[in-house]
């Protein structure tokens, strides 16, 4: 009698109620894998969001998602004291060969647990952008979305992997991807944050908000297979690093 195969596991992390896994999630789905997706900061907490939080414990699961979030890694005020559990998880996926992959703020989480730090960005990236990609097989030029204030300084060992001119978009530690785009972008999650903050943010920025939401609108299916696209890439460029098998390796490379 064969013993069924055990699901496939993914921690989802969304920092903030408006932090949605979007084609992200959904690709992994399709995939096989179970989300378990946690919120650190709850809804009425948006504009308090220095609450106590306990991360899960990173065993048992297949793989880690970090999302997006508003506020800054180095903010102590803003993120304490729930970044040094987040910052605790990583390391311990990290050191124990569970795959992660960053987004924005995750990456920026990944790249501080990992020996690098963030910084603020010479100036902002609100909008549709093209990076420069040293590895397009995992890391597609794009255009990628980027709403973000910060970057990353890659860590030490890592490998850079996209750039753009405001500074690093992509790196690789091991079993680890960091981006600092937002693969996961829909018009859904983009109202959601125009609602608390980010129209106004991105017109004082000099970006039109409306102009902004009809280019997500006619860019979304040509962003949902790239962002499908980085998943399975990750799964079998990074995830499966130094693995002989695993999800990855999948016959359905791409959605109907």
């Amino acid at each position: 009698m064969t013993t069924p195969a055990r699901a496939l596991r993914a921690l989802v992390v969304r920092h903030d109620h408006a932090s949605l896994s979007g084609p992200v999630g959904g690709r992994l789905t399709r995939l096989g894998y179970v989300l378990d997706e946690v919120t650190v900061v709850p809804a009425d907490r948006h504009r308090a969001p220095a609450v106590d939080f306990v991360f899960p414990d990173p065993a048992g699961y297949d793989l880690l998602v970090l999302l997006g979030a508003p506020w800054s890694v180095y903010d102590r005020n803003a993120v304490a004291p729930w970044i040094d559990g987040e910052l605790h998880l990583l390391r311990t996926a990290h050191a124990s060969g569970t795959p992660v992959l960053g987004i924005c703020f995750g990456a920026q989480a990944l790249a501080t647990a990992l020996g690098g730090r963030v910084e603020r960005a010479p100036r902002p990236e609100i909008g549709w952008t093209t990076v420069e990609s040293e590895a397009p097989e995992l890391v597609a030029a794009g255009p990628w979305f980027q709403w973000h204030f910060d970057r990353f300084v890659t860590p030490p060992g890592a490998v850079e992997l996209a750039h753009s001119a405001v500074g690093p978009q992509a790196f690789r530690s091991g079993r680890a991807l960091g981006v600092q785009f937002h693969p996961e972008i829909t018009e859904a999650t983009l109202r959601m944050w125009f609602d608390l903050g980010g129209r106004r943010q991105a017109a004082e920025h000099g970006v039109d908000p409306d102009r902004l939401l009809a280019d997500t609108t006619a860019l979304r299916n040509e962003s949902r297979q790239r962002a499908h696209d980085l998943v399975d890439a990750f799964l079998a460029q990074v995830a499966a690093y130094g693995t002989n098998a695993g999800p990855a390796e999948r016959p359905d490379a791409h959605p109907a």
